[in-house]
């Protein structure tokens, strides 16, 4: 197997980030479940946006947040994700490069603008995500560069792509260059109503081999099996793959093999001010420790460490050197 170029390839929706702090009442008012992801058209966007509040904007996405966590641990990486070539779609590419992350799908000349998520942030720093997919979702299998997937060593899938027809043949096609490159494949679930959309298709993937680690939340896992006890589903999320990796908030994840299972605390916190890209910025923490060879506890101490950085302030990325903050912890970078 040649050496890998990159740590880790992310592909993901390429979603602008509009994050603003709120109350339950503005959640009920747009009739919206708290804590959950609702893909909106283009002018349900713009009535959402219109009410809204001074706003924090960021490029993002859930792979995409992963993928900078990973370039702030010090690792090699690239992103796989479709923007229009327009003013927000010129941002995003720009923040993201700027992030050290090689980012070279080609930006589309017509269609639906640039993906956003309207973000609302509850006192309590739950996150309720309101999504305009917008070109995202126009990614497509000639976006695959095959040569780069097969330079990772991690080819990290989210589970949102899963919905765009083109962009799940994008998904498959990268999976099996990976796997016939040697490399492995990574897939996190992403929501609890994504699980409920695609349980049966998410579960095949797991059991025919075509992702050999899943990252999921206890809700997630939950949907997923259709089952309120933990453990049951935790069981048999240990027959369906090869690794799997369960946060579960404040009492830390759980690290799932045939093997067994390694439990791992959460990092203490000052304070919870978000838990946008709480999830996201844990991958970014344990895939870091995969491919620096860590063990599954130390990886998931990585992962909980640069979650409980993120959610102490508002939006999915560190404001400070993850990697920094690994080495003063005593963890290995």
């Amino acid at each position: 197997m040649a050496a890998a170029k990159y740590d880790v390839l992310a592909i993901g929706n390429a979603i602008f980030d509009v994050l603003v702090r709120t109350d339950e009442g503005f959640l009920a008012a747009h009739g919206m479940t708290k804590g959950g992801m609702a893909l909106i058209d283009e002018a349900r966007a713009a009535s959402i946006y219109a009410d809204m509040g001074p706003a924090t904007e960021m490029s993002g996405g859930s792979a995409a947040n992963t993928i900078v966590g990973l370039a702030g641990f010090g690792a090699s990486t690239a992103y796989v994700g479709k923007v229009k070539d327009d003013q927000i779609g010129r941002l995003y590419i720009h923040d993201i490069r700027a992030a050290t992350v090689a980012f070279d799908t080609p930006p589309a000349s017509d269609g639906p603008a640039t993906g956003c998520s309207y973000i609302l942030v509850t006192p309590d720093g739950e996150r309720t995500m309101n999504t305009y997919l917008g070109a995202a979702q126009d990614l497509s299998p000639t976006d695959i560069d095959p040569d780069t997937v097969a330079a990772a060593s991690i080819l990290y899938l989210e589970g949102y792509l899963w919905d765009p027809k083109a962009a799940k043949e994008a998904f498959l096609k990268a999976s099996r260059i990976a796997h016939d490159a040697g490399r492995q494949v990574a897939l996190t679930l992403s929501d609890a109503f994504c699980v409920d959309r695609y349980r049966d298709e998410f579960l095949a993937l797991m059991r025919d081999g075509t992702v050999d680690l899943i990252f999921a939340n206890e809700s997630e896992l939950h949907s997923l099996y259709q089952t309120s006890d933990f453990d049951t589903a935790l069981a048999q999320l240990r027959q369906d793959i090869a690794l799997g990796v369960v946060t579960r908030s404040e009492k830390g994840c759980v690290v799932a093999t045939e093997g067994g299972v390694v439990a791992v605390p959460a990092c203490s916190i000052d304070r919870l001010v978000d838990t946008t890209g709480a999830g996201d910025l844990f991958a970014a923490g344990f895939l870091f420790g995969l491919v620096r060879g860590a063990g599954h506890e130390d990886a998931g101490r990585l992962g909980a460490l640069a979650a409980a950085e993120v959610i102490q302030h508002i939006g999915a990325r560190p404001q400070v050197s993850l990697k920094e903050l690994a080495q003063a912890n005593g963890l290995p970078v």
